[in-house]
């Protein structure tokens, strides 16, 4: 039997849209990841929009890994090169177990979709401190989270959980 054969069939997600302009109502991104993590069966447990502001990024996120809802954080928006974009090095400073295949992966499947623009971001994930979530961020393009949904997270969303918690 395969690790994905014993992945668990539902995971617990949390989406935290990064914005300044967004809100649950007009984040197409946010909205994405919901309906895709709903109808593969996943279960979302919290979604918000914060802005982009470093204390209330981490504030967020650390509310979420306090209260143990989630196995897997989805974070859109905030993974650019301007002055505004703090998602990064929040994320960055709760991370245990960093997945730098992650954020390759990502800008090579970005690559074959926007060229060389694919390397303004920054997308990161990986085990966050504590060992029990998974953090993942994402540029806030709707582009580029069916990127990462339909070439990463669809087909192996219940796999890196499982290797997580087995």
């Amino acid at each position: 039997m395969t690790h994905r054969d014993q992945a668990p069939r539902q995971v617990r997600a949390a989406i935290l849209t990064i914005s300044d302009t967004r809100t649950l109502e007009t984040d197409s991104s946010g909205q994405f990841l919901l309906e895709s993590l709903e109808a593969a069966g996943h279960l979302v447990s919290a979604r918000e929009v914060v802005q982009d502001n470093p204390d209330a990024i981490k504030a967020q996120l650390e509310i979420w890994l306090a209260a143990d809802e989630a196995q897997i954080i989805l974070t859109t928006g905030g993974t650019g090169i301007t002055k505004r974009d703090n998602t990064i090095p929040i994320i960055e400073g709760l991370l245990e177990k960093p997945l730098p295949g992650f954020g390759e992966l990502f800008r090579m499947l970005s690559y074959q979709e926007v060229g060389a623009a694919a390397m303004l971001s920054r997308a990161t994930g990986g085990l966050a401190t504590g060992g029990h979530c998974l953090i993942f961020a994402l540029p806030g393009s709707l582009n580029a989270i069916q990127t990462a949904w339909n070439g990463i997270f669809a087909k192996e969303l219940a796999h890196l959980v499982y290797e997580v918690v087995r």
